[in-house]
């Protein structure tokens, strides 16, 4: 007898809440004095969980919330905090597993009834276009990876638990795997001991390939294939990027070492998923030549030497295979060193490139089809030929970044050394220009084996190194693209190629060559004013043209969402990346070339957050015509790509996002007349976000001690430091913790601040008819919505009392709560709501699900704060904010 035990989020969430129940009373043993106090931790959680949730359902409050959790004991607290963590940790659970249940079309099948989209458009868009999610190793992501796993475990005994073929006594059995899982996850450790180290980050991001990219991303290009008959060729679009071992701006730990390791253990996990496959090939396809015809290609694969087993004298395709898994095991020791695990039947010449590799797949599947098995050419072997066109034998292409202002100190070093100028940083930008136009037309090196130079030059010279090597060894698609943080000028562009020089990975002449797309990065609200000024006088010289003409005419710009909205309130930087994005798409085509944009996004609102579907949809026309990078960052990676069958459709989701903005564009009011309107209010909104942030006095101090901004920083959660300097201000802080610290202290001020102004300023009368001829707009307003329905100025108003001097502490929270009133009336005029998500019934019971447990670590949080600033410097202390910070990001979710 078989059954189906389907459950909606509400029932799971319950399910899971009743197993943790279990575990917190059962949590001390079996013996009459343990049990009793099991009894005891899980009646304080009860009734903690019962208060907190009655105050959020009726507003009453007998005995208020914060003051019962002042009255807790340290160990009651840290009980406290684990409970309330680990179940806004399985409601994440829960809601992804519901939402992934949900009956209903997919991405790709909605693609199906947008009419307009034929067989040969997206063939023809896909010839030309890259779809990238790059994985960067920025520290939001707070629990291990330890968590991480058994949340995986659990997600997966849900899926059981809904599976339509149960049988049984198994929802039983299931209930305690569960219960086994969620105990261990009780039980293990939620932050890390120490700081993570940057190779601990490279292994976070081979997990995450290895889970869900090299299983997942293949079998989602087959479909799009199958759904418009692709089937014919392999188009390389869907490739995955990483930073995690590259991206070096402010972070001194990434070193040539680092990025060696990052490659070759991406080559390491990527070629044994091939052997794995080719393995599994093997015993799948034990078809005898006595029943059918093979090619004579397949023949020569399968030739091998002679002594092959007398076993397999009659199986052409097993023996091909193992021709392949013998050449395929050389390669990885070529490449990386060792073995693999399962060693060959014979020595082999390895594979010279991931594309002769693949000919040999071709050779096995067209002897299938050619004598009748087209049916199994197209099952696993055509998978793994998907794989070797995306993957080659190094995953995930890796982006090297530096800041420009590094670039300047090496080339300055180096021009110095060797005699050109003294002072190159005493130049004019037109000197610098001409100069270092001479340079990279001059074939001779910079650099002298018997100088010496500066560390930073050492270390920079050495890196750029290790990548030309690292593109020999690995293939160029190992290394392809070269990032510069704060492009500000034409001359940072030359000085990244004048590094790149000295490596051989720029060759000068009359055709220069470039190895790396240089990557300009546009940050803030000045620099994306000035992108298209500063890229046409790139674009404009005679050797860039020469230049991208070897790169197949496409210049590749990235778009920084978080220092922008740092520098400028989110409305401002939204609709200055919009309108940069725009003006530099009109120069690409005026210029005769392809722009491809790489989206800098995080996982808040506050950092280009929200709806990717959204986003890529609400682009101006021509932003996605050659493609899409995005990166994808912190906790965002695990909640969109931990899950093999969610991250199946976060890459649906982005090809089918950027088909429908290139080919079935919507009109966009933004980019009428509305236009005006959108700059004036863009105006308002950056004039009230500046005159706080940075023109407020003590403003910097009212953000450091009015959150736990300090205590994230000793958070061991990411290998780099928290600030680019030493200095305290906030222009130099980074934008990962300023957006991390308010969503802690339940604020989200920079994902919304400044709104509320620039509407009263404009006038709703004139923005209603925006918001429903707009997407971008709505887009806009739909992520603060979202950001605000998380917010709570209650909450808020604790955090604020932890500021030392109270007099400007107080002034300061009347203006942030004046406009958080101010935008949310806005937001409910402009959507038509009497309360924010009314008409999003799942996102807003969803939060309200949370809120009660967020709202009671905060309350925790805010305590703890407290006694540590007052001098409590213990590790239990330390240990109980740390722990807090975990929950209320778990709770939070889109919270770095």
């Amino acid at each position: 007898m078989t059954t189906s035990l389907q459950l909606d989020s509400r029932e799971t969430i319950r399910l899971l809440g009743r197993i943790l129940g279990q575990v917190i009373k059962e949590q001390y043993g079996q013996g009459t004095v343990e049990l009793s106090r099991g009894q005891a931790d899980l009646d304080l959680v009860e009734h903690i969980r019962r208060q907190s949730v009655g105050e959020h359902r009726t507003g009453v409050k007998e005995v208020p919330l914060d003051k019962r959790l002042s009255e807790l004991t340290p160990r009651e607290v840290q009980l406290l905090i684990r409970a309330f963590t680990i179940f806004s940790q399985l409601a994440n659970i829960a809601d992804d597993h519901w939402a992934h249940s949900e009956k209903g079309p997919g991405p790709l099948q909605q693609l199906e009834h947008h009419a307009r989209v034929s067989a040969r458009q997206v063939s023809a868009y896909f010839s030309q276009a890259l779809l990238s999610p790059v994985i960067t190793a920025h520290p939001t992501e707070v629990r291990r990876k330890s968590i991480l796993d058994r949340e995986t475990d659990i997600a997966q005994l849900l899926d059981r638990l809904d599976s339509a073929n149960l049988h049984e006594g198994e929802d039983v059995e299931i209930e305690q795997g569960l219960k086994r899982e969620i105990r261990t996850l009780w039980q293990t450790r939620m932050f890390r001991a120490v700081r993570i180290h940057v190779t601990d980050e490279i292994e976070n991001a081979i997990s995450i390939f290895a889970r869900t990219f090299l299983s997942e991303l293949p079998m989602v290009k087959r479909r799009l294939a199958k759904l418009y008959g692709l089937n014919g060729s392999v188009l390389p679009y869907l490739k995955p990027g990483s930073w995690v071992g590259g991206d070096r701006d402010g972070n001194p730990f990434v070193t040539a070492q680092t990025l060696e390791y990052a490659v070759r253990r991406q080559c390491e996990t990527v070629l044994d998923y091939y052997l794995n496959e080719i393995n599994t090939l093997g015993s799948e396809l034990s078809v005898s030549d006595e029943f059918v015809g093979t090619s004579a290609a397949l023949n020569a694969l399968a030739a091998g030497p002679d002594h092959v087993s007398r076993h397999q004298m009659d199986e052409p395709y097993r023996r091909a295979l193992i021709t392949c898994y013998s050449r395929l095991s050389a390669t990885r020791k070529v490449l990386t060193g060792s073995a693999p695990a399962r060693l060959p039947r014979w020595e082999a010449e390895p594979y010279a490139t991931p594309e002769e590799f693949s000919a040999d797949l071709t050779v096995i599947m067209d002897s299938l089809k050619e004598n009748g098995d087209a049916d199994l050419a197209d099952g696993r072997l055509l998978t793994l030929r998907e794989a070797v066109g995306s993957f080659g034998f190094h995953l995930a292409t890796m982006d090297m970044r530096q800041s420009s202002d590094v670039h300047e100190r090496v080339v300055s070093d180096l021009l110095r050394v060797a005699g050109v100028t003294p002072a190159y940083s005493e130049l004019s930008e037109n000197e610098r220009i001409q100069l270092l136009l001479n340079e990279l037309q001059n074939p001779r090196l910079l650099r002298s084996p018997y100088r010496e130079y500066a560390d930073i030059t050492r270390s920079e010279l050495d890196i750029c190194d290790k990548a030309a090597e690292l593109r020999r060894r690995f293939g160029d698609g190992a290394i392809t693209n070269y990032v510069i943080s704060h492009t500000e000028s034409i001359s940072d562009f030359l000085e990244c190629a004048v590094v790149m020089k000295e490596a051989g990975l720029f060759v000068p002449g009359e055709t220069p060559r470039a190895a790396l797309r240089i990557v300009p990065l546009f940050e803030t609200i000045r620099d994306l004013r000035a992108a298209d000024d500063i890229m046409r006088g790139w674009l404009d010289m005679p050797f860039v043209q020469r230049l991208l003409e070897g790169q197949g005419s496409i210049q590749e710009a990235m778009i920084g969402y978080s220092d922008s909205n740092k520098d400028g309130g989110y409305l401002t930087s939204n609709w200055e990346i919009r309108t940069s994005i725009a003006r530099l798409t009109y120069l690409a085509s005026v210029r005769g070339i392809r722009m491809r944009f790489f989206h800098g996004r995080g996982g808040a609102v506050g950092r280009g957050g929200g709806s990717s579907f959204d986003a890529i949809r609400a682009l101006p026309c021509g932003a996605s015509s050659s493609g899409i990078r995005i990166t994808e960052q912190g906790e965002v990676v695990s909640s969109k790509y931990g899950n093999p069958d969610i991250g199946k459709k976060s890459l649906e989701t982005i090809i089918v996002a950027a088909l429908l903005s290139e080919l079935n564009h919507e009109t966009d009011a933004a980019d009428g007349e509305a236009a005006i309107l959108l700059s004036n209010m863009s105006e308002e909104a950056f004039k009230a976000y500046r005159a706080l942030v940075y023109e407020t006095p003590g403003f910097d101090q009212y953000f450091r001690q009015s959150t736990p901004l300090p205590e994230i920083s000793d958070l061991k959660i990411g290998s780099r430091p928290a600030s680019r300097t030493q200095s305290a201000r906030i222009e130099d802080l980074r934008a990962i913790p300023w957006v991390f610290s308010w969503s802690q202290a339940r604020i989200m001020l920079p994902g919304w601040y400044g709104f509320g102004t620039a509407v009263r300023e404009t006038g709703i009368d004139h923005l209603r008819p925006l918001y429903k001829n707009s997407p971008f707009f709505r887009t806009t307003v739909s992520n603060m919505e979202m950001v605000l329905a998380k917010s709570s100025l209650t909450i808020a108003r604790r955090y604020s009392e932890l500021v030392e001097d109270k007099v400007m502490a107080r002034g300061i929270f009347a203006r942030i709560e004046e406009e958080w009133r101010r935008t949310v009336e806005a937001i409910l005029q402009l959507t038509e709501q009497s309360a924010l998500l009314e008409r999003s019934p799942k996102l807003r019971n969803s939060i309200r699900l949370r809120l009660p447990y967020i709202d009671a670590l905060n309350h925790l949080q805010v305590d703890l704060l407290r006694r540590r600033r007052a001098g409590d410097d213990s590790e239990g202390t330390s240990r109980a904010i740390h722990m807090s910070i975990n929950g209320v990001s778990a709770g939070l979710r889109n919270s770095g």
